[in-house]
């Protein structure tokens, strides 16, 4: 993998570290968004899944991100979908984790408002630590004490899920190396309430066409989000771009 951006040592440098490229701030609650793109835009492939954009070095850096959050934040429409199951304890993370504090490995938090999620997936039954829900007060009942009982609910909002309460409320329990990996409506919902603070998103050299979602989708961000280029990598035509907000 090479450098683009920051411009690299015209003699050369060896493979880029990552742990180190995508490092958290310190000593402060940071949200990043990991998302992936074709050439024109589309947020899946043609069937439908993000995978079909990937690539071998879009995986590492998959790898990396999960490494060094506390908690990924991710919509119940794209567990669904990505079929997710729980995040591993990665020995090359063991000794920096503990030293900092964190897990093993990050928590799962989902967003549902319906809470229409399969209790008995190895998301809620074989997770190191006990899978988040995050919903609202006026979720049906019935799948509220379901969530109760087979993961750690987090009740932000009356009506509708109250996403900014929610990051606070994750932040307020130690998880403030956040990441969240979608889907695209929760991406825009993060973006209109002000609190995307980078996104990692990763150009796969493929165009696809068709009436897939955008990485945001959702009501327009009347003044638009600035963002700022932070750095840029390359390794078999796929760009690896981080963006922090301006």
């Amino acid at each position: 993998m090479r450098r683009l951006l920051p411009v690299a040592d015209p003699a050369g440098e060896p493979d880029v570290d990552l742990i180190e490229a995508y490092a958290y701030p310190p000593g402060r609650t940071w949200l990043r968004a990991n998302m992936v793109a074709s050439l024109d835009g589309a947020a899946q492939a043609p069937d439908g899944l993000s995978a079909g954009l990937s690539s071998p070095a879009d995986k590492r850096i998959f790898g990396v991100l999960r490494g060094l959050a506390d908690v990924v934040v991710v919509g119940a429409g794209t567990v669904r979908a990505e079929g997710y199951r729980p995040p591993r304890a990665k020995p090359a993370y063991a000794a920096a984790r503990a030293a900092a504090g964190q897990l093993p490995a990050p928590v799962i938090a989902i967003v549902s408002r319906s809470l229409a999620l399969d209790f008995t997936a190895p998301l809620f039954t074989e997770a190191l630590t006990p899978t988040i829900v995050i919903t609202c007060e006026q979720a049906p009942p019935e799948n509220l004490a379901a969530a109760g009982v087979h993961g750690d609910v987090l009740v932000a909002g009356r009506e509708q899920v109250d996403l900014a309460s929610a990051l606070d409320t994750l932040a307020a329990r130690g998880l403030t190396r956040q990441l969240t990996e979608g889907g695209p409506r929760v991406l825009g919902r993060l973006a209109a309430c002000g609190r995307l603070d980078e996104l990692c998103l990763t150009l796969s050299p493929l165009l696809t066409a068709g009436p897939a979602d955008r990485i945001l989708t959702g009501p327009e961000l009347a003044e638009g989000l600035s963002m700022r280029p932070a750095s840029l990598l390359e390794e078999d035509g796929s760009l690896f771009a981080r963006y922090i907000r301006a």
